[in-house]
Protein backbone atom coordinates (compact mmCIF):
# COMPACT_ATOMS: atom_id res chain seq x y z
CA UNK A 1 0.00 0.00 0.00
CA UNK A 2 1.46 3.37 -1.04
CA UNK A 3 0.52 6.36 1.11
CA UNK A 4 0.19 10.05 0.34
CA UNK A 5 0.69 12.74 2.97
CA UNK A 6 -3.08 13.20 3.12
CA UNK A 7 -3.57 9.48 3.64
CA UNK A 8 -1.07 9.40 6.49
CA UNK A 9 -2.67 12.40 8.21
CA UNK A 10 -6.03 10.61 7.96
CA UNK A 11 -4.57 7.81 10.13
CA UNK A 12 -3.64 10.18 12.95
CA UNK A 13 -5.67 9.76 16.16
CA UNK A 14 -5.83 13.57 16.53
CA UNK A 15 -4.48 16.78 15.04
CA UNK A 16 -1.76 17.04 17.70
CA UNK A 17 -0.29 13.68 16.67
CA UNK A 18 -0.25 14.68 13.00
CA UNK A 19 1.48 17.97 13.84
CA UNK A 20 4.05 16.24 16.04
CA UNK A 21 4.75 13.71 13.29
CA UNK A 22 5.47 16.43 10.76
CA UNK A 23 8.21 17.71 13.11
CA UNK A 24 9.95 14.33 12.86
CA UNK A 25 10.19 13.93 9.08
CA UNK A 26 13.79 15.15 8.94
CA UNK A 27 15.99 12.27 7.71
CA UNK A 28 18.64 13.34 10.22
CA UNK A 29 16.39 12.10 13.03
CA UNK A 30 16.29 8.60 11.49
CA UNK A 31 19.66 6.80 11.44
CA UNK A 32 17.97 3.70 10.03
CA UNK A 33 15.27 3.52 7.34
CA UNK A 34 14.27 0.33 5.52
CA UNK A 35 11.42 -1.12 3.52
CA UNK A 36 10.26 -4.11 1.53
CA UNK A 37 7.00 -5.12 -0.12
CA UNK A 38 5.35 -5.88 3.23
CA UNK A 39 6.62 -3.34 5.75
CA UNK A 40 8.60 -0.18 6.45
CA UNK A 41 10.75 0.32 9.51
CA UNK A 42 13.12 2.80 11.05
CA UNK A 43 14.94 3.93 14.16
CA UNK A 44 14.12 7.44 15.39
CA UNK A 45 16.52 9.21 17.72
CA UNK A 46 14.63 10.51 20.74
CA UNK A 47 15.75 12.14 23.97
CA UNK A 48 17.32 8.93 25.29
CA UNK A 49 20.47 7.17 24.22
CA UNK A 50 18.63 4.33 22.49
CA UNK A 51 16.56 5.19 19.40
CA UNK A 52 12.91 4.19 19.17
CA UNK A 53 12.24 1.18 16.93
CA UNK A 54 9.27 1.93 14.69
CA UNK A 55 7.64 -0.43 12.20
CA UNK A 56 4.56 -0.50 9.99
CA UNK A 57 2.92 -3.54 8.44
CA UNK A 58 1.61 -2.23 5.12
CA UNK A 59 -1.05 -4.92 4.88
CA UNK A 60 -3.01 -3.28 7.71
CA UNK A 61 -1.62 -0.85 8.04
CA UNK A 62 -0.58 -1.90 11.54
CA UNK A 63 1.88 -0.05 13.74
CA UNK A 64 4.37 -0.89 16.46
CA UNK A 65 6.83 1.37 18.23
CA UNK A 66 9.05 1.07 21.31
CA UNK A 67 8.15 4.58 22.49
CA UNK A 68 5.94 4.97 25.61
CA UNK A 69 3.12 6.81 23.82
CA UNK A 70 -0.41 5.56 24.42
CA UNK A 71 -1.68 7.00 21.15
CA UNK A 72 -2.18 4.67 18.22
CA UNK A 73 -0.56 5.17 15.85
CA UNK A 74 2.09 7.25 17.61
CA UNK A 75 3.89 10.21 16.06
CA UNK A 76 6.89 8.04 15.11
CA UNK A 77 4.76 5.63 13.08
CA UNK A 78 3.05 8.52 11.31
CA UNK A 79 6.37 10.27 10.65
CA UNK A 80 7.82 7.06 9.18
CA UNK A 81 5.02 6.86 6.62
CA UNK A 82 5.30 10.58 5.89
CA UNK A 83 8.97 10.18 5.05
CA UNK A 84 8.18 7.27 2.76
CA UNK A 85 5.45 9.30 1.04
CA UNK A 86 7.80 12.23 0.44
CA UNK A 87 11.21 10.54 -0.01
CA UNK A 88 10.85 6.80 -0.74
CA UNK A 89 14.44 6.72 -2.05
CA UNK A 90 15.73 7.12 1.51
CA UNK A 91 14.54 3.60 2.45
CA UNK A 92 17.03 0.80 1.91
CA UNK A 93 15.61 -2.28 0.18
CA UNK A 94 17.22 -4.78 2.56
CA UNK A 95 15.91 -7.77 4.53
CA UNK A 96 14.19 -6.56 7.70
CA UNK A 97 16.07 -6.74 11.00
CA UNK A 98 15.12 -9.37 13.57
CA UNK A 99 12.85 -7.05 15.57
CA UNK A 100 10.78 -6.40 12.44
CA UNK A 101 10.63 -9.95 11.08
CA UNK A 102 9.69 -11.33 14.53
CA UNK A 103 6.79 -8.89 14.80
CA UNK A 104 5.57 -9.62 11.27
CA UNK A 105 5.82 -13.33 11.98
CA UNK A 106 3.77 -13.00 15.17
CA UNK A 107 1.10 -11.07 13.29
CA UNK A 108 0.95 -13.77 10.62
CA UNK A 109 0.68 -16.46 13.32
CA UNK A 110 -2.17 -14.61 15.05
CA UNK A 111 -4.01 -14.18 11.74
CA UNK A 112 -3.63 -17.89 11.01
CA UNK A 113 -4.85 -18.83 14.49
CA UNK A 114 -7.86 -16.56 14.04
CA UNK A 115 -8.73 -18.29 10.77
CA UNK A 116 -8.43 -21.68 12.48
CA UNK A 117 -10.71 -20.60 15.32
CA UNK A 118 -13.27 -19.25 12.86
CA UNK A 119 -13.14 -22.48 10.86
CA UNK A 120 -13.55 -24.56 14.02
CA UNK A 121 -16.47 -22.41 15.12
CA UNK A 122 -18.12 -22.77 11.72
CA UNK A 123 -17.60 -26.53 11.75
CA UNK A 124 -18.85 -26.99 15.31
CA UNK A 125 -22.41 -28.30 15.59
CA UNK A 126 -24.97 -25.69 16.57
CA UNK A 127 -27.58 -26.51 19.17
CA UNK A 128 -30.40 -24.78 17.31
CA UNK A 129 -32.91 -25.51 20.05
CA UNK A 130 -30.75 -23.91 22.75
CA UNK A 131 -29.96 -20.96 20.48
CA UNK A 132 -33.65 -20.37 19.76
CA UNK A 133 -34.40 -20.54 23.48
CA UNK A 134 -31.76 -17.90 24.28
CA UNK A 135 -33.07 -15.60 21.56
CA UNK A 136 -36.65 -16.00 22.77
CA UNK A 137 -35.57 -15.13 26.32
CA UNK A 138 -33.84 -11.97 25.14
CA UNK A 139 -36.84 -10.86 23.09
CA UNK A 140 -39.01 -11.40 26.15
CA UNK A 141 -36.72 -9.30 28.36
CA UNK A 142 -36.75 -6.49 25.81
CA UNK A 143 -40.54 -6.61 25.45
CA UNK A 144 -40.94 -6.34 29.23
CA UNK A 145 -38.52 -3.40 29.27
CA UNK A 146 -40.44 -1.76 26.43
CA UNK A 147 -43.66 -1.90 28.45
CA UNK A 148 -41.91 -0.11 31.30
CA UNK A 149 -40.46 2.42 28.87
CA UNK A 150 -43.90 3.16 27.42
CA UNK A 151 -45.28 4.00 30.86
CA UNK A 152 -42.28 6.23 31.49
CA UNK A 153 -42.72 8.01 28.14
CA UNK A 154 -46.36 8.73 28.97
CA UNK A 155 -45.28 10.22 32.29
CA UNK A 156 -42.77 12.55 30.59
CA UNK A 157 -45.30 13.81 28.04
CA UNK A 158 -48.01 14.23 30.69
CA UNK A 159 -45.63 16.22 32.89
CA UNK A 160 -44.62 18.44 29.97
CA UNK A 161 -41.20 19.29 28.58
CA UNK A 162 -41.26 22.66 30.32
CA UNK A 163 -40.98 20.97 33.71
CA UNK A 164 -37.71 19.22 32.91
CA UNK A 165 -34.92 20.16 35.30
CA UNK A 166 -31.67 18.61 36.47
CA UNK A 167 -33.42 16.42 39.03
CA UNK A 168 -35.92 15.06 36.50
CA UNK A 169 -33.23 14.51 33.87
CA UNK A 170 -31.38 12.33 36.34
CA UNK A 171 -34.30 9.91 36.16
CA UNK A 172 -33.74 9.79 32.40
CA UNK A 173 -30.25 8.44 33.04
CA UNK A 174 -31.70 5.88 35.44
CA UNK A 175 -34.20 4.72 32.82
CA UNK A 176 -31.41 4.47 30.24
CA UNK A 177 -29.45 2.22 32.59
CA UNK A 178 -32.54 0.03 33.07
CA UNK A 179 -32.76 -0.47 29.30
CA UNK A 180 -29.12 -1.58 29.23
CA UNK A 181 -29.79 -4.05 32.05
CA UNK A 182 -32.72 -5.43 30.01
CA UNK A 183 -30.36 -6.13 27.08
CA UNK A 184 -31.77 -3.26 25.00
CA UNK A 185 -28.77 -0.89 25.06
CA UNK A 186 -29.97 0.87 21.90
CA UNK A 187 -32.96 2.26 23.77
CA UNK A 188 -30.62 3.45 26.51
CA UNK A 189 -28.55 5.32 23.93
CA UNK A 190 -31.70 7.00 22.53
CA UNK A 191 -32.78 8.13 26.00
CA UNK A 192 -29.36 9.63 26.71
CA UNK A 193 -29.30 11.40 23.33
CA UNK A 194 -32.74 12.87 24.01
CA UNK A 195 -31.60 14.06 27.45
CA UNK A 196 -28.47 15.67 25.95
CA UNK A 197 -30.64 17.63 23.50
CA UNK A 198 -32.81 19.27 26.17
CA UNK A 199 -32.63 23.08 25.78
CA UNK A 200 -29.98 22.74 23.07
CA UNK A 201 -31.03 25.09 20.26
CA UNK A 202 -34.27 26.88 19.53
CA UNK A 203 -36.06 23.81 18.16
CA UNK A 204 -35.16 21.46 21.02
CA UNK A 205 -38.82 20.70 21.99
CA UNK A 206 -39.59 19.50 18.47
CA UNK A 207 -36.45 17.36 18.31
CA UNK A 208 -37.08 15.93 21.78
CA UNK A 209 -40.65 14.94 20.94
CA UNK A 210 -39.46 13.32 17.71
CA UNK A 211 -36.91 11.26 19.64
CA UNK A 212 -39.48 10.21 22.23
CA UNK A 213 -41.88 9.34 19.43
CA UNK A 214 -39.37 7.02 17.77
CA UNK A 215 -38.85 5.24 21.08
CA UNK A 216 -42.63 4.83 21.44
CA UNK A 217 -42.72 3.43 17.90
CA UNK A 218 -40.02 0.92 18.80
CA UNK A 219 -42.02 -0.20 21.84
CA UNK A 220 -45.11 -0.73 19.69
CA UNK A 221 -43.05 -2.63 17.10
CA UNK A 222 -41.78 -4.97 19.80
CA UNK A 223 -45.35 -5.79 20.82
CA UNK A 224 -46.25 -6.87 17.28
CA UNK A 225 -42.85 -8.10 16.21
CA UNK A 226 -44.25 -11.32 14.72
CA UNK A 227 -46.19 -9.34 12.11
CA UNK A 228 -43.12 -7.45 10.85
CA UNK A 229 -41.16 -8.54 7.81
CA UNK A 230 -37.78 -10.23 8.46
CA UNK A 231 -35.97 -7.17 7.07
CA UNK A 232 -37.85 -4.78 9.36
CA UNK A 233 -37.28 -7.11 12.31
CA UNK A 234 -33.57 -6.88 11.54
CA UNK A 235 -33.76 -3.05 11.59
CA UNK A 236 -35.64 -3.14 14.90
CA UNK A 237 -33.09 -5.52 16.37
CA UNK A 238 -30.22 -3.24 15.34
CA UNK A 239 -32.02 -0.19 16.77
CA UNK A 240 -32.43 -2.02 20.11
CA UNK A 241 -28.69 -2.62 20.22
CA UNK A 242 -28.69 -6.36 19.51
CA UNK A 243 -25.88 -6.76 16.96
CA UNK A 244 -25.91 -9.36 14.23
CA UNK A 245 -23.12 -11.90 14.32
CA UNK A 246 -20.47 -10.88 11.81
CA UNK A 247 -19.56 -14.46 11.03
CA UNK A 248 -23.18 -15.15 10.05
CA UNK A 249 -23.21 -12.04 7.86
CA UNK A 250 -20.04 -13.21 6.11
CA UNK A 251 -21.61 -16.60 5.49
CA UNK A 252 -25.20 -15.68 4.64
CA UNK A 253 -25.22 -11.95 3.83
CA UNK A 254 -25.80 -10.62 0.32
CA UNK A 255 -22.45 -10.25 -1.44
CA UNK A 256 -21.60 -7.47 -3.87
CA UNK A 257 -18.30 -7.36 -5.76
CA UNK A 258 -17.57 -3.88 -7.04
CA UNK A 259 -15.15 -0.99 -7.37
CA UNK A 260 -15.98 1.10 -4.31
CA UNK A 261 -15.19 4.78 -3.93
CA UNK A 262 -14.66 6.02 -0.37
CA UNK A 263 -17.08 8.94 -0.12
CA UNK A 264 -16.06 9.86 3.41
CA UNK A 265 -14.68 8.69 6.74
CA UNK A 266 -16.10 9.93 10.05
CA UNK A 267 -14.41 9.02 13.34
CA UNK A 268 -15.93 10.04 16.68
CA UNK A 269 -14.86 9.43 20.27
CA UNK A 270 -17.83 7.97 22.13
CA UNK A 271 -16.02 7.93 25.47
CA UNK A 272 -12.45 7.86 26.77
CA UNK A 273 -11.81 4.36 25.47
CA UNK A 274 -14.13 3.89 22.48
CA UNK A 275 -13.77 5.33 18.98
CA UNK A 276 -16.51 4.85 16.39
CA UNK A 277 -15.70 4.99 12.67
CA UNK A 278 -18.15 5.20 9.78
CA UNK A 279 -16.83 4.65 6.25
CA UNK A 280 -19.26 5.43 3.42
CA UNK A 281 -18.72 3.73 0.05
CA UNK A 282 -20.25 4.02 -3.41
CA UNK A 283 -20.22 1.11 -5.87
CA UNK A 284 -19.39 2.06 -9.47
CA UNK A 285 -21.17 -0.88 -11.12
CA UNK A 286 -23.93 -1.64 -8.63
CA UNK A 287 -24.60 2.06 -7.78
CA UNK A 288 -25.09 0.89 -4.20
CA UNK A 289 -24.08 2.73 -1.06
CA UNK A 290 -22.44 0.88 1.81
CA UNK A 291 -21.57 1.69 5.41
CA UNK A 292 -18.62 0.07 7.16
CA UNK A 293 -19.25 0.68 10.86
CA UNK A 294 -16.41 -0.23 13.22
CA UNK A 295 -15.27 0.46 16.77
CA UNK A 296 -11.78 0.60 18.28
CA UNK A 297 -11.17 0.25 21.99
CA UNK A 298 -8.42 1.60 24.19
CA UNK A 299 -6.73 3.70 21.53
CA UNK A 300 -6.13 0.71 19.27
CA UNK A 301 -6.26 1.17 15.53
CA UNK A 302 -8.76 -0.30 13.10
CA UNK A 303 -8.03 -3.52 11.26
CA UNK A 304 -8.52 -1.89 7.85
CA UNK A 305 -7.70 1.62 6.68
CA UNK A 306 -9.80 3.66 4.26
CA UNK A 307 -9.05 7.10 2.82
CA UNK A 308 -11.65 9.48 1.46
CA UNK A 309 -11.28 10.05 -2.25
CA UNK A 310 -9.73 6.67 -3.05
CA UNK A 311 -11.19 3.62 -4.77
CA UNK A 312 -10.86 -0.01 -3.82
CA UNK A 313 -11.94 -3.25 -5.47
CA UNK A 314 -13.60 -5.41 -2.83
CA UNK A 315 -16.40 -7.84 -2.09
CA UNK A 316 -18.79 -6.73 0.64
CA UNK A 317 -21.29 -8.79 2.62
CA UNK A 318 -24.38 -6.80 3.62
CA UNK A 319 -26.18 -7.04 6.94
CA UNK A 320 -29.91 -7.88 6.90
CA UNK A 321 -32.35 -4.97 6.99
CA UNK A 322 -34.52 -2.71 4.90
CA UNK A 323 -31.87 -0.03 4.34
CA UNK A 324 -29.28 -2.31 2.75
CA UNK A 325 -26.48 0.00 3.88
CA UNK A 326 -24.36 -1.65 6.53
CA UNK A 327 -21.77 -4.12 5.25
CA UNK A 328 -18.40 -5.62 6.02
CA UNK A 329 -15.45 -6.46 3.80
CA UNK A 330 -15.16 -10.08 2.70
CA UNK A 331 -11.98 -9.60 0.69
CA UNK A 332 -10.10 -6.74 -0.89
CA UNK A 333 -8.19 -6.92 -4.16
CA UNK A 334 -5.21 -4.64 -4.48
CA UNK A 335 -4.24 -1.29 -2.97
CA UNK A 336 -6.31 1.93 -3.13
CA UNK A 337 -6.94 3.07 -6.71
CA UNK A 338 -8.58 5.98 -8.54
CA UNK A 339 -12.10 6.93 -7.37
CA UNK A 340 -15.19 6.79 -9.57
CA UNK A 341 -17.44 9.48 -8.16
CA UNK A 342 -21.26 9.16 -8.33
CA UNK A 343 -23.02 11.51 -10.74
CA UNK A 344 -26.70 10.49 -10.67
CA UNK A 345 -27.89 13.92 -9.48
CA UNK A 346 -29.17 15.40 -6.21
CA UNK A 347 -32.82 14.44 -6.84
CA UNK A 348 -31.78 10.81 -7.10
CA UNK A 349 -29.98 11.12 -3.77
CA UNK A 350 -33.09 12.34 -1.95
CA UNK A 351 -35.17 9.61 -3.58
CA UNK A 352 -32.87 7.07 -1.95
CA UNK A 353 -33.25 8.74 1.45
CA UNK A 354 -37.04 8.79 1.07
CA UNK A 355 -37.15 5.08 0.19
CA UNK A 356 -35.06 4.12 3.19
CA UNK A 357 -37.12 6.23 5.60
CA UNK A 358 -40.38 4.86 4.18
CA UNK A 359 -39.11 1.31 4.69
CA UNK A 360 -37.89 1.86 8.25
CA UNK A 361 -38.04 4.78 10.71
CA UNK A 362 -34.90 3.57 12.50
CA UNK A 363 -32.30 4.39 9.88
CA UNK A 364 -30.75 7.44 11.49
CA UNK A 365 -27.93 8.27 9.07
CA UNK A 366 -28.04 8.45 5.28
CA UNK A 367 -25.28 9.00 2.70
CA UNK A 368 -26.09 11.93 0.41
CA UNK A 369 -24.02 13.39 -2.43
CA UNK A 370 -24.99 17.00 -3.10
CA UNK A 371 -24.15 17.95 -6.67
CA UNK A 372 -23.14 21.47 -7.75
CA UNK A 373 -23.65 22.87 -4.23
CA UNK A 374 -22.12 25.96 -2.64
CA UNK A 375 -21.12 26.05 1.07
CA UNK A 376 -21.81 29.48 2.56
CA UNK A 377 -22.55 31.45 5.72
CA UNK A 378 -25.96 32.98 6.36
CA UNK A 379 -26.46 35.01 9.54
CA UNK A 380 -23.26 33.53 10.88
CA UNK A 381 -24.45 29.93 10.42
CA UNK A 382 -23.17 27.40 7.86
CA UNK A 383 -25.48 26.27 5.06
CA UNK A 384 -25.29 24.46 1.75
CA UNK A 385 -27.02 26.03 -1.24
CA UNK A 386 -28.18 23.30 -3.61
CA UNK A 387 -31.03 23.14 -6.14
CA UNK A 388 -32.44 26.43 -4.88
CA UNK A 389 -32.60 25.28 -1.25
CA UNK A 390 -30.60 26.13 1.87
CA UNK A 391 -29.71 23.12 4.03
CA UNK A 392 -28.03 23.40 7.40
CA UNK A 393 -24.49 22.11 7.75
CA UNK A 394 -23.31 20.53 11.00
CA UNK A 395 -19.57 21.18 10.90
CA UNK A 396 -16.93 22.36 13.37
CA UNK A 397 -15.34 25.79 13.02
CA UNK A 398 -11.95 24.52 11.84
CA UNK A 399 -13.44 22.29 9.16
CA UNK A 400 -15.95 24.99 8.17
CA UNK A 401 -13.38 27.65 7.40
CA UNK A 402 -11.16 25.16 5.58
CA UNK A 403 -14.16 24.09 3.48
CA UNK A 404 -15.11 27.69 2.68
CA UNK A 405 -11.51 28.51 1.74
CA UNK A 406 -11.14 25.39 -0.44
CA UNK A 407 -14.38 25.98 -2.35
CA UNK A 408 -14.06 29.77 -2.57
CA UNK A 409 -17.75 30.32 -3.24
CA UNK A 410 -17.73 27.93 -6.22
CA UNK A 411 -20.04 24.96 -6.70
CA UNK A 412 -18.62 21.56 -5.76
CA UNK A 413 -19.88 18.06 -5.17
CA UNK A 414 -20.15 17.29 -1.47
CA UNK A 415 -20.55 13.88 0.18
CA UNK A 416 -22.46 14.20 3.45
CA UNK A 417 -24.27 12.30 6.16
CA UNK A 418 -27.93 13.33 6.54
CA UNK A 419 -29.38 12.89 10.07
CA UNK A 420 -32.87 14.14 9.26
CA UNK A 421 -32.14 17.77 10.12
CA UNK A 422 -28.55 18.58 9.15
CA UNK A 423 -25.93 17.64 6.62
CA UNK A 424 -22.59 16.55 8.05
CA UNK A 425 -20.02 17.21 5.29
CA UNK A 426 -17.31 14.58 4.73
CA UNK A 427 -15.61 15.17 1.37
CA UNK A 428 -15.81 17.78 -1.40
CA UNK A 429 -14.53 17.46 -4.97
CA UNK A 430 -14.70 19.38 -8.24
CA UNK A 431 -16.68 18.25 -11.27
CA UNK A 432 -15.16 15.11 -12.77
CA UNK A 433 -16.11 12.55 -15.42
CA UNK A 434 -17.98 9.51 -14.06
CA UNK A 435 -15.17 7.21 -15.21
CA UNK A 436 -11.52 8.24 -14.68
CA UNK A 437 -9.63 8.63 -17.95
CA UNK A 438 -6.38 6.75 -18.41
CA UNK A 439 -4.62 9.79 -19.86
CA UNK A 440 -5.85 12.15 -17.11
CA UNK A 441 -4.82 12.25 -13.44
CA UNK A 442 -7.30 10.83 -10.94
CA UNK A 443 -9.72 13.35 -9.49
CA UNK A 444 -8.84 14.11 -5.86
CA UNK A 445 -10.93 15.82 -3.18
CA UNK A 446 -10.55 19.55 -2.67
CA UNK A 447 -11.57 19.18 0.99
CA UNK A 448 -11.85 16.37 3.53
CA UNK A 449 -13.17 16.31 7.06
CA UNK A 450 -10.33 16.38 9.61
CA UNK A 451 -9.29 13.17 11.33
CA UNK A 452 -10.34 14.25 14.86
Amino acid sequence: MAFTMEGVVALAPDDASAKAAKNLVSPAKWPLLGADDHAVWGECQGSGSKPYQTQVDLNGPAFRCSCPSRKFPCKHGLALLMIQAQNPQLFQATPPPAWVSEWLGSRADKAQQKEVRQAEKAAAPVDEQAQAKREAQRWQRMETAAQELQRWLCDQVSRGLGSLNAEVLQTWQTMAARMVDAQAPGLGVRIREAAAGIRDGEDWPERTLARLGLMQLACEALQRRASLSPALQAELRAMLGWPHDKAEVLEHGERVDDHWTVLGVVAQDRDDKLTERRVWLHGARSQRRALLWDHAFGGRGFEQSFFAGTGVSATLAFFPGTAGLRAQVVDQAGPPAAPQWPDAGTAHEWDGVARRIAASPWVFSHPVVMHHAVPLLRDGKPYLHADGHLLRLAVGDADLWTLLAATGGHAVHLACEWDGSNLVPMTAWDSAPPQPQAEAPAQTPVWQRSAA
